[in-house]
């Protein structure tokens, strides 16, 4: 495997997986990234903001077999949100999510004090992960949240 910043050419494959994935869980339904409007352009998205990046994961074949991205998060000085981690059920349970999520952070630590994330209880492996990485849980959503379907929200001080 190999982690690489998107390229324009990688917004369907990372579209596909992100909507497919929700779908196992039944989670296309309005309030989450399903029907963000960027969701068929991430390359372009997160290059037109600045101390963004989407990075997306490819094996062996060149194929794009997951991704992450760091964007700033509702205009909060110092605090960034950890988006759209998806990896395709073929590639899950071999550590790929921490090396795409360790990019992500390295990343976040040189322009952000805070790392932000939402996601749902219900997707217990990933809870998981981001408590073994240090995020913390929150009781609520931070004010500027636009995912209103979450029930689980972490914070992590990246220093």
């Amino acid at each position: 495997m190999h982690i690489r910043e998107i390229e324009e050419k990688d917004n369907h494959t990372m579209e596909q997986i992100i909507k497919r994935s929700l779908e196992s869980f039944d989670l296309n339904i309005p309030g989450t990234a399903y029907f963000d409007p960027e969701l068929g352009k991430l390359a372009q998205f997160y290059k037109q903001q600045s101390n963004a990046n989407y990075w997306v994961a490819v094996n062996e074949q060149d194929e794009v077999v997951g991704g992450v991205g760091i964007a700033p998060f509702a205009q909060k000085e110092g605090v960034c949100e950890l988006q759209k981690l998806y990896i395709t059920p073929k590639s899950q349970g071999i550590g790929l999510s921490k090396e795409l999520m360790k990019v992500a952070l390295d990343f976040a630590k040189e322009h952000y004090s805070y790392c932000y994330l939402e996601t749902l209880k219900k997707l217990e492996t990933a809870n998981l992960l981001y408590v073994k990485l240090g995020f913390k849980s929150l009781e609520k959503p931070l004010d500027g949240s636009e995912h209103g379907a979450m029930d689980a929200w972490y914070i992590k001080e990246l220093s």
